[in-house]
């Protein structure tokens, strides 16, 4: 078969032409810091969510302000084209001239679309999508798996930029084959709790941007916002420190964000429960068995239940050190020092190891007018830093020591 087959030309990578990427931004800048600038040609973003989170919202605000200088299209499976023009007039975007065609057929849609030449296009959704030539189903695995592959394929034929919008299943992965995160360029998940009305926007994949990428919006009546501040999102407003909350410094993507991490030790009885919200809950236990070990406190006999607050969901195992101060502010009823900040990944051994990018977590602290912030020695700046004026350091190498750091920082309220 192969002697049938002309053969397919090589280069040598260094033989290679190079060219810049050209983005365009989308009108919104928290959705341009998560896909890393802007659309790309060609590019393919397939952006999942649940129902009513604000995927649609998000994207025909992003249409009406690339369509007062490039042509676009916005093709719905799921709604007819009044309703995409009423929620437009709802959002109060003035600009009309985003093309709208309310249709489900593959071959029609490519139709308009070559007809169109839009530099933007939005599927909504390729669920709702078929093709003549499979007998299945809208939906079905081997439907959306060839509407998507051929869409793919007319988008970097042609130079357009195709967003995909996906159905997500009950545990919030992308619904369909896995094929389909694959094929795209971009994967995007929209998170949010339904009793909020902030929204999150995360890269989970990226050909042109940094993964873990995080965009805040608010919800309001004219449409989705960017936040400038997302850190004032997270962090709870006490009128006076409360024992159990300890404030981290943590990373999404390029940015760093200070979340308050809140903890509850109370009795537990015979079998005592561990549940973590917004954090890892495998790893509360190995925390706890190490703070025992290595920091003497104990929690055998205590039902520990630890939050995130804001609905912020860390991965990072830099949160550990912010756990275990939570944790033992909680049990012994005293709140930490005002103005304190932690971060710092704990070992099993109890030591506690350095994170990614310490300098900027500091800044950020010192920014938003922190006064003490304990974090792994190997962190601590070599040299003075003039960004960080007005923040104590508080270097420490192991769990008793962030334990006595905090004794240091200053007296605790009721302490």
């Amino acid at each position: 078969m192969a002697g049938l087959v002309a053969a397919a030309p090589a280069q040598a990578l260094r033989d290679i032409a190079l060219a810049e990427v050209q983005r365009r931004p989308t009108g919104l800048p928290e959705l341009d810091r998560v896909l890393g600038g802007g659309w790309v040609d060609g590019e393919v973003v397939l952006i999942g969510g649940d129902p009513g989170i604000g995927k649609s919202t998000l994207l025909l605000q992003a249409l009406s302000a690339m369509a007062a200088h490039e042509p676009t299209l916005y093709v719905t499976g799921e709604e007819s084209a009044a309703q995409v023009a009423l929620r437009a007039q709802r959002l109060g975007l003035t600009n009309g001239d985003v093309r709208v065609m309310a249709e489900i057929s593959l071959e029609r849609i490519v139709a308009t679309m070559e007809a169109e030449a839009p530099r933007i296009a939005v599927i909504d959704s390729i669920q709702t999508v078929y093709t003549d030539t499979l007998s299945s189903a809208p939906g079905s695995v081997a439907q959306v798996r060839e509407c998507a592959a051929h869409l793919t394929r007319v988008a970097k034929a042609t130079g357009m930029t195709l967003v995909l919008v996906g159905h997500v299943t009950k545990e919030g992965a992308l619904a369909g084959p896995r094929v389909l995160e694959h094929m795209v360029d971009a994967v995007l998940y929209f998170e949010g709790d339904s009793h909020s009305n902030h929204r999150l926007v995360r890269a989970a994949k990226n050909r042109f941007g940094a993964v873990n990428e995080l965009g805040v919006f608010a919800m309001t009546e004219r449409g989705l916002r960017g936040v400038s501040n997302p850190s004032a999102i997270f962090l709870s407003q006490h009128a006076n420190p409360v024992p159990g909350a300890c404030v981290l410094a943590t990373l999404e993507g390029s940015r760093p964000l200070l979340v308050e991490v809140q903890a509850l030790v109370d009795g537990g009885g015979a079998s005592p429960r561990r549940l973590s919200v917004g954090l890892e809950r495998d790893r509360l236990a190995m925390l706890l068995a190490v703070l025992h070990r290595h920091g003497g406190v104990s929690c055998a006999d205590q039902d520990v239940f630890v939050n995130a607050v804001g609905g912020m969901r860390i991965s990072e195992p830099a949160a550990d050190v912010a756990v275990l101060l939570a944790i033992q502010s909680s049990l012994r009823g005293r709140a930490l020092p005002p103005g304190l900040v932690a971060f710092g990944e704990l070992g099993l051994a109890g030591e506690i190891r350095p994170a990614p990018r310490g300098l900027e977590r500091l800044r950020e602290a010192a920014k938003l007018g922190f006064s003490y912030a304990v974090l792994p020695k190997a962190n601590a700046p070599k040299r003075q830093d003039a960004s960080l004026q007005g923040l104590t350091l508080l270097p420490v190498d192991r769990v008793d020591e962030a334990l006595a750091a905090v004794r240091q920082a200053g007296p605790t309220p009721g302490g």
